[in-house]
């Protein structure tokens, strides 16, 4: 069966993707606090279990794309996913939402770095950028679809759209078999790949790269600062609009909490489409110092998005904030993704993707417990203080990565 255009499977990937983590993440915290009974403590633990997986499997797996095949670790990842998801619609309880967690972040990993890094050697690292933005628009075009299939499921059981999202990340993994190509990529020959000697020597080629580029280190330590920030905003933004405001009605309409949810996860996603276009249409990928400047106004906005959420008494302002909030941060996905792709070589690409992962992952295992008991023994505000304060750091750090000195390669 002949195989698609690289460009076409990549987009058709972040449509379905984006689709299947709307369908759940819509409607995942109502879950996990009114289902499961979680606490805010609980909340942040659930994260902490995933990233630590992560950490403790993100480089292998990239080594192994590496090695072997960018297109078979992102087969495996995507069914590991899958079955994560649906394993945590199975009960709402505390031990097998945990147990959900290392499936799904084991999946991750064999993902994380490795899809990137194929689509860049499929198109070349000169082309890939408005691939990486157009790729993030379909999905914030699969998040608008699967909003209203989230509040249809969800409204007859809170655990429905776990085991939808998971069965379509394993219809994807069987698309991925059927039609993905890998034609830019040139795995380690059998006689030349020594089992874990050639997993070592790929290892320490990332390493020595980043290592000889200051750059780098730099955009490592703003993956620290993100993966600390960003773990008690994930898990306890959502949280403390239910605790802390009065949902109203809409011109006399009563809605439910689902409903609400999907209306603002709507909202969302519209905004993150003409914030991803803006970027699209403004910033010159090309260049990267104009790219560093974008991510660093993203951050600074990003971060008064944050304190206005946390210090406003205002239902519709907080609401305000959150989508400045996010249409911001959807905008430094795709940005990121280009800027770091181009100061890497090949043949380690996705290893020293997935130290980047790793490095994020640190971040929120480590943040991650400190804010959530932060939430449960104080306020679920200090928390968002705390993290707010932490993302900050980013802005100057990115300020150090546009000095000229810093980016010599």
């Amino acid at each position: 069966m002949s195989k698609f255009n690289a460009s076409a499977v990549y987009l058709i990937a972040e449509f379905t993707t984006g689709l299947a983590s709307k369908i759940i993440f819509t409607t995942f915290v109502i879950y996990r606090v009114q289902a499961a009974h979680l606490d805010p403590l609980q909340l942040v633990l659930v994260g902490t279990m995933l990233e630590g997986t992560i950490f403790l499997f993100e480089i292998p797996t990239g080594i192994v794309a590496d090695v072997y095949s960018r297109r078979l670790s992102v087969i495996i990842g995507t069914v590991l996913i899958g079955i994560g998801y649906a394993i945590e619609g199975l009960a709402p309880i505390f031990w097998v939402i945990l147990a959900s967690q290392i499936v799904w972040g084991l999946g991750y990993t064999f993902i994380s770095g490795a899809f990137a890094a194929w689509i860049t050697d499929e198109v070349g690292a000169k082309k890939v950028g408005p691939v990486f933005l157009r790729g993030d628009q379909l999905s914030l075009f699969g998040h608008l679809i699967g909003i209203p299939v989230a509040v249809f499921i969800a409204s007859r059981s809170l655990a429905l759209p776990y085991l939808v999202g998971g069965g379509l990340n394993v219809a994807l993994a069987l698309f991925f078999i059927l039609f993905m190509p890998e034609t830019g990529f040139k795995a380690t020959l059998p006689k030349e790949r020594e089992g874990w000697r050639s997993m070592v020597r790929t290892f320490r080629a990332g390493v020595g790269l980043v290592r000889s580029r200051p750059a780098l280190i730099t955009f490592a330590a703003i993956g620290l600062v993100v993966g600390l920030y960003s773990e008690a905003w994930d898990r306890l933004a959502q949280p403390h609009l239910l605790e802390a405001f009065q949902f109203p009605t809409l011109n006399g309409l009563h809605l439910s909490t689902v409903e609400w949810f999907g209306i603002l996860n709507f909202i969302f996603i519209l905004v993150g489409i003409g914030a991803n276009e803006f970027a699209k249409r403004q910033v010159d990928t090309s260049q990267s110092e104009r790219t560093l400047k974008a991510l660093q106004l993203s951050y600074a906005g990003m971060v008064a998005a944050m304190a206005i959420f946390i210090l406003t008494s205002q239902f519709f302002l907080a609401i305000g904030a959150m989508v400045i909030f996010n249409a911001l941060r959807t905008m430094t996905f795709p940005l990121q993704n280009v800027w770091v792709n181009q100061q890497i070589d090949s043949k380690v690409r996705a290893t020293v993707l997935s130290m980047a992962g790793q490095v994020d992952a640190i971040g929120q295992v480590a943040g991650g417990p400190i804010l959530g008991a932060i939430g449960s023994f104080i306020s679920l505000r200090a928390a968002l203080w705390a993290s707010t304060l932490t993302l900050a750091i980013a802005v100057p750090l990115y300020q150090r990565l546009r000095n000229p000195r810093n980016r010599e390669r």
